[in-house]
């Protein structure tokens, strides 16, 4: 089940190649543009859609492309908002603020017909550099396992390699899976496979009939609840970033993102709301 209805996001796609990237005026309407993590872009966009409706001389564009798609562009003012799932680095944080819109963990995702329900770190770690293949030497059937991993550039392919004490040059994979629709998809559709992505987005596709189940971790449910308590071993802020200078249509929109009346949506979508 897709998050991000295609017109919405088509719109985003091509906006910068079209008519170009930044705060300005679109025939007449004020215009933000956002770029980054497919995590946090369903969010975004469906809070779009309802400030659009509040503010009809508004446009917002939501393009995804990956967290450090989101940094890069912040850093160049090529966007106004960058969306990344996880905290900025050291060298990343000069000239620019980042804003904790919510919180996510990263789950370990099989096919919803694998009887496998938890891994240990040790055992995912093994997965993923291949000292582990067969599904039977985690309790599961005597089957290949099928390792999609994420490319360079998404925030889960740096997170879960720093988890295991890895480069992403350790990690080995069969396939890889960019967007978390691809890696959903990629998963549902083969038995065999293992993935790992976000917590809220395979929770909302799980539970919206996709054939997937999230693997508990170190014997921790993978779910909203466990990321909200601190007890999962993989949890990671959602983070908007943004330059120096906010103002206008961007800092009301960015308002909007960052107060109580999101919580409601946030929940919706699998995330938890941060402290406020």
């Amino acid at each position: 089940m897709m998050r991000l209805k295609s017109a919405g996001l088509g719109l985003g796609l091509m906006a910068c190649g079209l008519i170009g990237c930044g705060s300005e005026s679109v025939q007449g309407a004020d215009r933000v543009v956002l770029t980054g993590s497919s995590t946090i872009a369903p969010l975004v966009q469906a809070a779009a859609e309802a400030y659009e409706g509040a503010h009809p001389g508004v446009r917002i564009d939501v393009q995804t492309g990956g967290s450090s798609r989101g940094i890069n562009d912040a850093t160049k003012g090529l966007n106004d908002i960058g969306m990344t799932s996880r905290s900025l680095k050291p060298d990343e944080e000069p000239g620019l603020n980042q804003h904790v819109v919510a919180l996510d963990g990263i789950a370990f995702v099989v096919h919803a017909d694998n009887p496998v329900t938890g891994l240990t770190k040790q055992q995912a770690r093994d997965i993923f550099t291949g000292a582990i293949t067969n599904w039977n030497q985690v309790g599961g059937a005597d089957a290949a396992i099928v390792v999609v991993n994420r490319p360079e550039g998404r925030s889960e392919l740096g997170l879960v390699s720093d988890y295991f004490g890895l480069t992403s040059a350790d990690m080995k994979a069969d396939v890889v899976g960019g967007e978390n629709q691809q890696a959903v998809k990629l998963v549902a559709g083969n038995p065999r496979a293992v993935v790992y992505l976000s917590v809220g987005t395979a929770a909302y596709e799980s539970a919206a009939g996709t054939p997937i189940r999230l693997l508990a971790l170190d014997g921790v449910p993978a779910t909203a609840q466990e990321v909200a308590r601190g007890n999962y071993p993989l949890g990671r802020p959602l983070v908007l970033v943004t330059g120096a200078d906010t103002s206008g249509v961007t800092q009301s929109f960015l308002d909007e993102l960052m107060s109580s009346g999101l919580d409601s949506l946030i929940a919706e979508q699998g995330f938890v709301a941060p402290p406020r």
